[in-house]
Formats: structure tokens, C-alpha cells, sequence
């Protein structure tokens, strides 16, 4: 599956561990381990890119300036707009290859003839929160990081959506499923999109491939009685898409009948015609 319908964002190339990509009229070199080849880096925007991230031998990295980058910059994919910003550990705030994801969330949204109640955990930026509303659900959209979701509230005012029935919540996303189910609250659709890693609030160390089984058991039960769509996404290098297959079709297939699929997700890339892969997406559907 890949991400092919972007025109403010391009993969231009890849090389030596490296992305070259376009995002509007920004040009950026980002590190990315899974870049195994050296190929000849021949397109002159190599040389004209306006920063690179480098990593540090110690950990970590820093954005190198060539060219002026803006503090904050608009993209478009379709009617979402969002905002693109220089971020520490090479990101942007927009993981571009979602795209496939959000175009497959509305598209059963629009089609469902019904109202359809989404819950985002791990919502992030929003961009899968923003076009399910722009598909016309109502969104619950649950962040840990306050700052995540101040800018997907921005990202939301900046593509017109703000008086959209969306919840903002700050919250540990098991608490917050865990309440839900106390609360008997329901969704016809949930997106997840975990962290390989990180840690909670009290130190805890979380590991998605030791804690996503008990994650989506606990989503379950806040499963509406016709659900929609389930729709969970790895970056886990060691979660194959089959494993996730498997999971979300012996935890919802089993129970709600429906279809599983699969895939890797990935960006097309522009001088080589081949496509970069860029995580795994796991999907049930009604």
C-alpha cells in the first residue's frame, strides 16, 4: 500500500541511510535506518536542501541549516492542512506515508450511511483525527502529550474543522479505554497507532510487542455492537504485518465475523519509481 496521492509532499530519493524529500517548498535530509543501498546521489536537491538532521555518536542529533526553514509551514493532502514543523529526533509532525490510512478511514466513514463514533488513541498531530471528521464521524482523539494535542487542535482550526464534533483529551490511552469500558462508552471505529517503545508516567517501560496484545483486548469491549473498521499501525520493526493480522482476527474476526488484511505501508519514490517501506498497517472491517 502506498501513499501516492500527495502533491505538497514528495520523496524525491534515498541513499546512504538517508531520505531526500520535499515537504512544500521545504527541502529536507532525514536519516532512515531501513535505507540500506548506496546509490549515486545524483539529483542536484542533494546539494540545495534547506536542512538535514545528523545524528549524534552519543545519542540523539540536530537539524544542520543551509537554507532559511521556517519555524512553522503549511502542508495539504486533499482538504486537511497541516502544520510542519523542524522537531528534535528528525521529525516533522506529519508521518506521510499515513495517508494510505486516512484515505482508507474516510472512504468507509463516508460509506457507512450512519453515524459513525471514532476513537484515535495515539492520535498525535491529528491528521487521522481531521479526516475522519472531515468524512463526517464524530472523533475522540487521546494524546499523553499535551503539546501533540495543542497542535492537532491548530492542525484542526487550520483546515476548517474546528466546529467539528471532535473530544481533545490528554490522557494515558489503556486508563482512558479501561474508563470508557466502566463508563460503557462505544465506538464503530478505532485507530491505534502505539509506540514501540517509551515509558509512562511512574517509569514504566512499554514494549508494544509485549503489551499490544493486552491493548487491543482492552479496546474490545468499547466496540460498538456493529463495528466499522479497526485499524492499528506498527513501526515495530520486530511486529510483522501478519502478526497484527492475526491478532485484531482472533480478537475481533472471531467475535464480529468481518475481513482481516494486511500490508506494508510505504512512499513512492520519485527518481527511482520503487517504494520506500514505511511500517505495517493491520486492518478489520466490517
Amino acid at each position: 500500500m502506498r501513499a501516492a496521492q500527495w502533491k505538497d509532499y514528495e520523496l524525491i530519493d534515498t541513499s546512504g541511510g538517508e531520505r531526500l524529500e520535499r515537504w512544500g517548498d521545504v527541502i529536507l535530509i532525514r536519516p532512515d535506518p531501513q535505507i540500506l543501498w548506496e546509490t549515486p546521489r545524483s539529483d542536484p536537491r542533494w546539494k540545495q536542501a534547506n536542512a538535514r538532521y545528523q545524528r549524534s555518536s552519543t545519542g540523539g542529533g540536530a537539524w544542520q541549516e543551509w537554507r532559511r526553514v521556517p519555524p512553522m509551514w503549511k502542508i495539504h493532502y486533499h482538504e486537511l492542512t497541516l502544520q510542519i514543523k523542524t522537531m528534535g529526533f528528525k521529525h516533522t509532525g506529519v508521518f506521510p506515508e499515513q495517508a494510505v490510512n486516512w484515505d482508507f478511514a474516510m472512504e468507509k466513514i463516508r460509506g457507512a450511511g450512519r453515524p459513525v463514533k471514532v476513537l484515535n488513541l495515539f492520535g498525535y498531530t491529528g491528521a487521522a483525527t481531521l479526516a475522519c471528521a472531515a468524512a463526517g464521524a464524530s472523533v475522540c482523539h487521546v494524546d499523553a502529550s499535551r503539546g501533540m494535542v495543542a497542535w492537532a487542535r491548530e492542525n484542526a482550526a487550520a483546515s476548517g474543522l474546528a466546529d467539528k464534533p471532535v473530544r481533545w483529551l490528554v490522557d494515558d490511552c489503556m486508563k482512558f479505554v479501561q474508563r470508557e469500558q466502566r463508563r460503557g462508552n462505544t465506538y464503530d471505529a478505532i485507530i491505534m497507532d502505539p509506540p514501540s517503545y517509551g515509558r509512562g508516567p511512574g517509569g514504566e517501560v512499554w514494549k508494544l510487542e509485549e503489551q499490544l496484545y493486552s491493548l487491543v483486548s482492552q479496546c474490545v469491549p468499547i466496540l460498538s455492537e456493529r463495528p466499522l473498521f479497526f485499524l492499528l499501525n506498527s513501526y515495530t520493526t520486530g511486529l510483522s504485518p501478519a502478526v497484527m493480522e492475526y491478532l485484531l482476527g482472533v480478537l475481533i474476526g472471531k467475535k464480529f465475523g468481518g475481513s482481516v488484511s494486511s500490508g506494508e505501508i510505504g512512499l513512492p519514490v520519485t527518481d527511482t519509481g520503487l517504494v520506500l517501506p514505511c511500517g505495517s498497517t493491520a486492518i478489520w472491517q466490517e
